[in-house]
């Protein structure tokens, strides 16, 4: 027998001692009594640049093995999002220029919340805002964070239905136009990878399999 072929037999064997009406199931961070001996220690933290929507802050940290290290955080006060149906089966999106990425893009509305604000409130103040759509019925769908690798940013994400439409008042510094896009081709278009915004592409799929569980 080859060390290949041994190690092969000790895998099966390890695999064949777990009972086979066992799957393993999910357990979410912080949960498991392991996740302990991960967490860094937070020893310092200063403000290395403050900007108009967000922070960058210097941390020294202790890792778990004792080793001190640095990491640099941006801190962001959060946002909402929302993905707005109509009763025709349509997403409202909007196409607005990110200078990040130096192209225009095409996403879900959303905007950063206010010091203390509901993301709800957040969320049908943008819907709003952006596109002029109020909806009479909004719930909550999923929370995810954008950057986690070095960014606080969470963003809430909302359906909204039965929408009404009495026109946009986006910011001063604000230009965006608008479509109406049929559910289907938004999720064609996401699975295809011409959606690149995370936020739509987690709406869009989130919405979707909702649909598929109804």
């Amino acid at each position: 027998m080859t060390e290949l072929d041994a190690q092969i037999v000790e895998d099966n064997d390890v695999v064949d001692e777990q009972p086979m009406d066992e799957e393993p199931s999910l357990v979410l961070g912080d949960e498991d009594p392991r996740d302990a001996e991960l967490h860094e220690k937070i020893l310092s933290e200063e403000t290395a640049w403050r900007g108009k929507i967000l922070d960058v802050r210097s941390l020294e940290v202790e890792l778990p093995n004792g080793r001190r290290t640095g990491r640099d955080i941006v801190r962001h006060p959060g946002a909402a999002a929302v993905v707005a149906l109509t009763e025709s089966g349509k997403i409202v999106l909007v196409r607005q220029y990110r200078t990040a990425l130096d192209r225009v893009t095409v996403e879900i509305p959303a905007g950063k919340l206010d010091p203390g604000e509901d993301p709800l409130d957040c969320a049908r103040r943008e819907l709003h805002e952006e596109t002029g759509f109020t909806p009479r019925r909004i719930r909550y769908l999923t929370t995810i964070a954008t950057t986690c690798g070095f960014c606080d940013e969470v963003i809430h994400i909302y359906l909204a239905t039965q929408l009404e439409f009495d026109g946009a008042n986006p910011d001063d510094d604000e230009f965006v136009n608008v479509d109406l896009v049929p559910l289907q081709e938004l999720i064609d278009a996401v699975l295809d990878g011409k959606i690149e915004d995370a936020k739509t592409v987690v709406g869009a799929l989130a919405l979707d399999a909702i649909g598929h569980r109804l």
